[in-house]
């Protein structure tokens, strides 16, 4: 099965890696000329990954035509520029594996719903999981969910992308993956907001627990497994991204935390936390299922420019409530 990669990022290289290191070669479409320069002459995308020597047998491109004619596409671009990219894509049937987590803002449609119009006819696939970018591209131990309705392309596609550090779990569930994908990046930056404004372990511990309630109530509500939640993509995923600086999500919550302006701190960012745009639309589209998101409501108040102290407290004086509820 011949793969390509849509997106230069940190992300999209690692998930090139991963594919190139069963032989076969990879094609990777990078916007950024220097991404393409780099990967080509140095095997080393020095913008975003750097440090990490990539196989040769990965070959960059800033044609989207140059992918034409592959098996399956990975798509890495961020999730408010998949609809651009694919339909940027000529039209067919060529499977494409959602490697981008996020809500679609304006329209409120998950990435797969969002790639189901922009290319109707292609099979549609979900990959999501617990995974640094680093430590996928160095090889270190990394389990993901890979969700496809279909059964013999989920099979194949786990099989392409599987090797001995890197495991892959099928499921059919592909709304319970890309839900979430989508929730924790909003809840890493409620958790990163614990850790700047210094307020301790055990508010992060039950941070993570009443989200991971959020995340349920919302994933149910769209069609989502519970299983699935509780799973790699659903509540593995939380867990990595509620608990590390390396996560794009959680450092942005550090600096809410700390009292700095989100427009000040995404200025300095040359990659995307995703949570920051999906934090509004999740909002609307909780509130259009009837679902109370209280948590992802104080993200997206701090995002809003409301000061730390006073969403804090808004968050600890709400009514007291039975825990299953």
């Amino acid at each position: 099965m011949r793969l390509g990669v849509i997106g230069g990022g940190a992300w999209g290289t690692a998930l090139a890696q991963v594919a190139a290191r069963s032989g076969q070669p990879v094609t990777l479409w990078a916007r950024e000329p220097e991404v393409v320069e780099s990967i080509n002459a140095a095997h080393e995308n020095r913008q975003f990954l750097a440090g990490i020597s990539l196989d040769p047998s990965i070959r960059a491109t800033g044609d989207l035509a140059d992918l034409s004619g592959l098996d399956a596409l990975l798509v890495v671009a961020p999730a408010q520029h998949v609809r651009a990219v694919l339909a940027a894509l000529d039209p067919g049937a060529t499977p494409l594996v959602l490697c981008a987590k996020g809500i679609e803002a304006g329209s409120k449609l998950l990435v797969g719903e969002v790639a189901h119009q922009a290319q109707p006819s292609a099979p549609i696939a979900v990959l999501s999981g617990p995974t640094f970018a680093h430590e996928v591209a160095r090889g270190q131990p990394t389990a993901v969910t890979l969700a496809c309705d279909d059964e013999d392309l989920r099979t194949r596609l786990s099989e392409r992308l599987a090797g001995p550090a890197f495991r892959t779990y099928g499921s059919a569930d592909v709304v319970g993956a890309e839900i979430g994908g989508a929730v924790k990046n909003v809840l890493a930056i409620a958790c990163g907001v614990v850790e700047g404004a210094g307020l301790g372990q055990n508010a992060r511990a039950a941070l993570i627990a009443r989200g991971f309630a959020e995340m349920t109530r919302f994933g149910l509500a769209r069609g989502a497994q519970a299983e699935t939640l509780t799973g790699l993509s659903g509540l593995g995923d939380l867990v990595l991204t509620c608990s590390s600086t390396a996560s794009r999500n959680f450092s942005l919550g550090v600096g809410l935390g700390q009292g700095k302006s989100a427009a000040a701190l995404m200025a300095d960012r040359k990659t995307v936390a995703e949570g920051a745009f999906t934090a509004p639309v999740l909002q609307q589209a909780a509130a259009d299922v009837g679902i109370e998101m209280p948590v992802c409501d104080a993200v997206c108040a701090l995002l809003a420019g409301k000061p730390v102290s006073s969403v804090i407290e808004a968050l600890l004086s709400r009514p007291l409530r039975e825990e299953a509820r």
